[in-house]
């Protein structure tokens, strides 16, 4: 029978933390290591001012070391990556509006169909995903999704018909469809509650800066038009991938995995041992079998559902449905090329502004509440829509809907944070409602733009507007029906231990 050390610190709960004694299976150094790392985490520091800047700088000096190292490799290959993929996804606009659509002859509902492609692909895949990421190395399956996905967007260049077109984007959409709920599900497997919010939303802010770079890009490369025979837009596909395929490649040596079974090169033991009490303490479940128990356990709770409900409303209520609508008001106006693609940039700087705000604001006068910017943000967004609706008004006006609408894009890394806060018990339930919240939001993606976004309804889309008013609504009664159920829940919980 082994024999037990007391550590002299105890847990938020009055508990006492117990390791082995040196000499025992799994212990000798390693031992002292998680002791050292139960101490680091026990120990509540001083909060000072310099915590609402950012969340590490009040923490031990081991720990401070730990989370550098984690933010720079982890939140630089998730940026990055996320970086990437908004790059190729809103190309296939930034194209279509450069030429793309003269020179194919795409003048009727093409478009449309070539995002629904994408979206039927992105779809498929998700759930699937999320669920392989509690079985496979992340370091492997995600990184090469990203290559497939970075070798296929090149050869969008060189497609002659529309059929070509969807058949690549349905691809490219079913490899792309691992990254954001796997890296979203990564995320919440390293983080505490008071770091979750500010890096989950950095990690969505590079899609936003995707877009901006995908449209100064197509402004740069639109003068690359004839070279070498190809034309501008198909330049930005070729050029897509020269970017793309390096970042995907370096995946397979910078992705951590998870806590308990990284083996990531720049950690010491130590550290990883520190990863784990982290976690552990945090009362963030480690993976287990699925059963019939766990299925039962997730798809009747209210978790699911609502949450997946929430990020359904932001996701087709934010972005004008992933159509040009601010590009093609551009171009009725009779905007040059190069303003058609620089001018909706300001749009995608204010989603990163915002989503920077939101963060912090949650961890930090919100005292870690997401809802609260959640209903704000959706309260911005039936006043921008209700004026695009409207569409009668003053230029200078519509102006600035079509910059504000971007705010709307700023909180799905607080939805998510919020998801793993709310499913932090069970590691399966956390992979397959994250999954469930980007897979459902984009199967109304698939068909709800074909019938309030249509092409040839632009650019004033009154459908479009209009329900995306609904939606605000929508978003704001479910961010608060979530609130309440989970207060009750963890009312519940405390009233279910003070009774033991």
């Amino acid at each position: 029978m082994k024999t037990q050390t007391q550590v002299t610190t105890s847990s938020s709960d009055g508990k006492v933390q117990y390791v082995n004694e040196p000499g025992t299976p799994g212990s000798s150094s390693s031992t002292n290591w998680e002791a050292r790392a139960t101490e680091l985490v026990l120990k509540q520091p001083k909060v000072t001012w310099k915590s609402y800047i950012w969340d590490t700088l009040d923490k031990s000096p081991e720990e401070r070391r730990f989370l550098f190292k984690l933010d720079t490799v982890l939140l630089t290959f998730a940026s990055l990556g996320y970086f990437i993929k908004y790059l190729d996804q809103v190309n296939i606009n930034n194209a279509f509006v450069s030429g793309m659509k003269e020179d194919m002859g795409l003048f009727g509902n093409e478009l449309n169909y070539m995002q629904t492609c994408w979206t039927v692909g992105y779809v498929i895949g998700q759930i699937p995903s999320n669920m392989l990421l509690t079985r496979v190395r992340p370091s492997i399956w995600i990184p090469t999704c990203e290559v497939v996905w970075s070798v296929m967007t090149i050869l969008l260049a060189k497609c002659t018909t529309t059929t070509q077109l969807y058949v690549l984007r349905f691809f490219i959409g079913t490899a792309e469809s691992a990254f954001y709920p796997g890296m979203q599900y990564i995320i919440g497997s390293w983080y505490r509650r008071d770091e979750l919010a500010k890096r989950s939303c950095i990690f969505h802010a590079s899609g936003a800066l995707g877009t901006m770079f995908s449209g100064y890009l197509m402004a740069a490369v639109y003068n690359l038009n004839g070279v070498h025979g190809f034309k501008g837009w198909q330049w930005l596909f070729i050029i897509d991938t020269v970017i793309s395929l390096p970042i995907a490649v370096a995946g397979f040596f910078l992705l951590p995995d998870l806590p308990e079974i990284t083996t990531a090169w720049y950690f010491k033991p130590d550290e990883i041992a520190l990863a784990k009490k982290r976690m552990e303490l945090e009362g963030r479940a480690n993976r287990a079998p699925y059963t019939k128990a766990k299925f039962k356990k997730i798809f009747t709770s209210w978790h699911i559902y609502l949450l997946t409900a929430l990020y359904v409303f932001f996701n087709n209520g934010a972005g004008m449905g992933g159509q040009p609508a601010f590009q093609l008001w551009l171009k009725s106006k009779g905007h040059p090329i190069s303003e058609v693609n620089t001018y909706p940039t300001i749009t995608s700087a204010i989603a990163v502004v915002a989503t920077l705000i939101y963060a912090w604001t949650s961890d930090t006068i919100c005292r870690g509440a997401r809802w609260p910017p959640i209903v704000f943000s959706g309260l911005i967004n039936i006043v921008v829509y209700s004026s695009l609706a409207a569409w009668n008004i003053p230029d200078g006006w519509k102006w600035a809907c079509f910059f504000l609408a971007g705010q709307g894009g700023a909180i799905s890394g607080l939805t998510f944070a919020w998801a793993h806060e709310i499913c932090n018990e069970d590691n399966e339930e956390r992979a397959i409602v994250t999954g469930s919240m980007n897979e459902m939001a984009y199967v109304f993606q698939a068909w709800l733009p074909l019938l309030v976004w249509q092409q040839v309804e632009s650019p004033r889309y009154f459908k479009g507007y209009l329900t995306s008013i609904f939606i605000a609504v929508a978003l704001i009664t479910t961010a608060f029906s979530i609130r309440f159920l989970h207060h009750r829940e963890k009312g519940r919980k405390v009233s279910w231990v003070a009774s033991l």
